[in-house]
């Protein structure tokens, strides 16, 4: 079957592990860190992903360094959006506090942040507008910037021509990335009737990523992690799955544009398993296979801002030759065997091999 080149809605690229590569935590010696984000790069085209939209980087440029290099064709990757740290309510997120200069939390000092991030090339800023129950239990439901903040951090986006991405669990977090012009809304477990209502709303404009690849991988492969059950339910997983199965469908009917991407690159979800998530909009998420295929090229192509994501005159040339058929079966696109032909661009990365076997190639310009 031939098909358009994949897109991974929810990329961390910087987070460290891939499949048969295994780090304990998310952060390495900023050498390391980089050549592995590299490497993290070839091994997501090398299971389809032609694009990647970035939902946060450990390092201030490293995604918009890699991004360059990929684009300039010196390093095999996707196609990405590259994207800030993600900013909490309190610090950014994998940077010290001794060197957190660039975050002030006022108003004024969040449009400083967010014109600053733009002159540096980003094009994605992240925001944890709602906490996080790993962190703390119950900081799902806590809504971590108030109205004033978000709504400076809209402002300066719009004046900076730069996109807004956000990490939203509670409802109140979620009316308020809608309310301010955010594009991609992550997670959105604890939506409420407003906040579903106010999603439909927006529908033509912003995109959903419930996400569901991380929750799941602790709930049910989190024991060789020391993840048993007990601490997949402290960290919130099995709450995050459970709105998941409530909300997306919800969404699904109405008309919202509902993306996989799960939060892979960490030891027990690492990069390279994500076109598992498709199999979980399936079977969890009440998607037919065709949909999630329709989510994962179509949408994913609307999510970047890029003509991808569909065979069609004027698209980019980011195809996939699939052994099987996964409008049938969305289990074969997990399967790099599978995968006979991966171009990008209108070159091949994987080639087919006419004898039987297939080879994977770089050509730089």
């Amino acid at each position: 079957m031939l098909m358009p080149g994949l897109v991974e809605s929810h990329a961390h690229l910087t987070f460290p592990s891939s499949i048969g590569r295994v780090f304990s935590g998310l952060d390495l010696p900023i050498e390391d860190h980089l050549l592995v984000a590299a490497y993290n790069a070839r091994v997501l085209l090398d299971h389809g992903f032609t694009s990647a939209y970035s939902a946060g980087s450990r390092g201030q440029r490293f995604e918009v360094a890699l991004r360059n290099e990929i684009d300039a064709g010196y390093l095999p990757g996707p196609r990405l959006r590259a994207s800030s740290q993600e900013t909490s309510g309190s610090v950014t997120i994998g940077l010290p506090r001794s060197h957190d200069g660039q975050h002030e939390r006022t108003a004024a000092g969040l449009k400083r942040y967010v014109a600053d991030m733009a002159r540096m090339g980003v094009d994605s800023i992240k925001f944890e507008l709602s906490g996080n129950d790993v962190d703390e239990p119950g900081g799902s439901s806590r809504v971590l910037f108030d109205e004033e903040e978000v709504a400076a951090i809209g402002q300066q986006a719009r004046e900076s021509d730069v996109w807004l991405a956000c990490h939203a669990q509670a409802a109140g977090s979620i009316k308020q990335a809608l309310r301010h012009g955010f594009r991609a809304l992550y997670h959105c477990t604890l939506a409420d009737d407003e906040a579903l209502d106010m999603l439909e709303q927006a529908r033509a404009d912003v995109f959903v990523v419930p996400a569901p690849g991380l929750p799941y991988a602790r709930v049910h492969e989190g024991a060789d992690f020391g993840i048993d059950s007990a601490t997949a339910k402290r960290m919130g997983a099995l709450d995050s799955l459970e709105g998941m199965v409530r909300v997306c469908p919800e969404l699904r009917k109405r008309g919202v544009r509902v993306l996989p991407g799960g939060d892979y690159g960490f030891a027990c979800n690492p990069i390279g398993r994500n076109a598992r998530d498709l199999q979980l909009f399936v079977e969890l998420l009440g998607f037919s296979p065709l949909e999630t295929l329709v989510a994962a090229t179509r949408y994913g192509g609307e999510l970047m801002g890029l003509r991808v994501g569909m065979v069609r005159p004027g698209y980019l040339a980011d195809l996939l030759l699939v052994e099987g058929d996964p409008s049938s079966d969305i289990k074969v696109l997990q399967h790099r065997a599978n995968l006979r032909a991966i171009m990008k661009g209108g070159q091949f990365h994987k080639m087919p091999d006419l004898t039987g076997q297939s080879s994977a190639r770089f050509r730089a310009p």
